[in-house]
């Protein structure tokens, strides 16, 4: 049986221009400690960074199938930034969480890291605005819940 490539660089592409398609801002999470990551150090946190790559925000985009790569503006410096795709932790939307996630779960005979879709609701801010009014809350709609989980 011959062995397929990661399929990560291309879920990586496709929920990057899936997300702009929708009008929204994609970051990418990194593991800032991933052996051949190139970000600037002092915007790591708990080994983490979290990066815009909106067209907006980066020149050069390359999201290859080993590297992702661009050029990016830290506090008005240039940075050249350089992500060894397997570094990729999660891509999602700034304006709603939607993306996926990489999870480090490995599978007997498999190289590839298994994933599985990350969906993180945001909090309507109008649902409880601390204004002391007795309103209930809003009815949950009504029928079967249901949870989907994609791997």
């Amino acid at each position: 049986m011959q062995e397929m490539k990661t399929r990560r660089p291309y879920l990586i592409r496709a929920f990057n221009e899936w997300i702009l398609d929708n009008g929204m801002t994609p970051y990418l999470s990194v593991n800032a400690d991933y052996e051949g990551t190139e970000v600037p150090e002092q915007y790591v946190v708990d080994g983490e960074i979290v990066l815009n790559i909106s067209p907006t925000s980066v020149r050069n985009l390359e999201l290859g199938q080993e590297y992702i790569l661009f050029d990016a503006r830290f506090s008005g410096r240039s940075h050249q930034i350089v992500i060894p795709v397997k570094a990729v932790q999660a891509i999602f939307s700034k304006e709603n969480g939607e993306g996926m996630a990489f999870v480090y779960e490995q599978h007997e005979g498999s190289k590839d890291m298994n994933t599985q879709e990350l969906v993180i609701q945001s909090i309507d801010e109008t649902d409880n605005d601390g204004d002391g009014s007795n309103e209930p809350p809003p009815t949950p709609p009504s029928g079967r819940p249901s949870l989907k989980i994609v791997k």
